[in-house]
């Protein structure tokens, strides 16, 4: 039996500000542990004299895994309950993590990085489907948007605390660290984290086709995709266009990522605060709108070789938009779908990890430069700018 109206209202009522702390920490387990290994890349290929591109496949399984195992958790979530998919997902994260530690070699650690990834990723699922159980409508795009605060720092304060433990510690010390926060992490789920899935449909496998066949649900699922390969093009490719194209310091490029992190942040917490007044689809139009004017400057500033500073406002303006669009396109992808919200959260999540990792490098083929970033954020955004307009329409039939 699902939870009804009146339950899901009380339940709202009763999740303390701790617990919601708690699912953003979740959420955030994909940068972590992606972003706080980035920075001993160089010093393990060093270790075992292995060749950049063998270096680079720890990272890229780990993606992999990270996308392909929400495929998995969020529809047995749907099954069983979210608890015990999540505790088994935090506990082999943290096992794993502990293994990473130890591997005698390359080929070892790929394995284990990859079940890392899979394990990982029920973390960032399973939290968004807890969210959908318990909240609704535009309560629901304001949490998703409160927890757009501690999924934007993170990305930022990975690699700054990954550089900072490489300075005590070698590579291996940092997959302890994972281990222990994943640890805690795990603590805090079996101390502090009710179960929500009150009442288990009858779902299965089949629940994936049928959200594919709902038009109103594969418009959100295209406008993530978009938004994935949006921030994907600037996280992949900012780097070589600010320090290789305009002579940016590694320290410079620091602080720019880290404002640019900032104004995600910033947008997040507006639609946060404004979205319970304006409604998330009306929200999201205006986000939407934001992006695609930004990136259009973007790509003008970069296909012309403007300067430096008429490249990174509009840069700037397009991480706002995301910070305000993120959560509102979860949320209305997930409000028809509560009894589903474990499988649709999977979705969204492959969606903009698969999209957002494969189109940037092949973009990027032959050289980054700051067209072709602007050119394929631009493209991407007008893509999700045609799957909105097709929301609006299909909302007025």
């Amino acid at each position: 039996m699902i939870p009804s109206p009146t339950a899901s209202a009380t339940a709202e009522r009763t999740l303390p500000g701790r617990t919601l702390l708690l699912l953003g920490a979740l959420t955030a387990v994909a940068p972590l542990v992606t972003d706080l290994y980035l920075p001993a890349l160089p010093q393990l290929g060093d270790a075992w004299g292995a060749d950049d591109a063998t270096t680079q496949l720890t990272m890229s399984v780990c993606l992999i895994g990270l996308a392909l195992g929400q495929l998995v958790a969020g529809p047995l979530s749907d099954r069983v309950g979210r608890l015990r998919p999540l505790r088994w997902g935090i506990g082999v994260l943290a096992v794993t993590s502990f293994l990473c530690a130890l591997a005698p070699d390359v080929g070892t650690l790929i394995v284990l990085r990859a079940i890392q990834g899979l394990a990982g990723s029920a973390g960032v699922v399973i939290a968004r489907a807890i969210v959908r159980d318990v909240y609704e409508g535009e309560r629901a795009a304001r949490v998703f948007s409160e927890l757009m605060l501690v999924t934007g720092l993170a990305p930022v304060l990975g690699p700054v605390l990954g550089g900072q433990l490489l300075r005590v510690t070698d590579w291996r010390g940092i997959f302890v660290v994972l281990a222990l926060l994943s640890t805690l992490l795990l603590v805090a789920v079996l101390t502090r984290l009710p179960e929500t899935r009150t009442g288990v449909a009858q779902v299965g496998g089949s629940d994936l086709r049928l959200l594919l066949r709902d038009r109103r649900f594969t418009r959100y699922l295209g406008m993530s995709a978009a938004f994935g390969v949006v921030l994907f093009a600037y996280i992949s490719m900012s780097s070589f266009v600010l320090q290789d194209g305009y002579g940016v310091s590694a320290s410079a490029y620091s602080l720019v990522f880290g404002a640019n992190a900032v104004g995600m942040i910033l947008g997040s917490q507006v639609s946060a605060r404004l979205v319970g007044r304006t409604g998330a689809a009306s929200m999201l139009i205006a986000a939407v709108g934001l992006i695609v004017c930004s990136t259009a400057a973007v790509a003008a500033a970069g296909v012309l070789g403007a300067p430096l500073a008429v490249v990174l406002v509009p840069l700037w303006l397009v991480l706002v938009g995301l910070g305000a669009a993120l959560g509102n396109t979860v949320a209305l992808a997930l409000l028809p779908h509560r009894e589903r919200a474990g499988a649709a959260s999977a979705l969204i999540g492959t969606a903009q990890f698969l999209f957002g990792a494969a189109i940037p490098p092949l973009a990027s083929l032959g050289g980054a430069s700051a067209g072709r970033m602007g050119v394929t954020m631009l493209a991407a955004s007008v893509v999700a700018l045609g799957c909105q307009v097709a929301a609006c329409a299909g909302r007025r039939d």
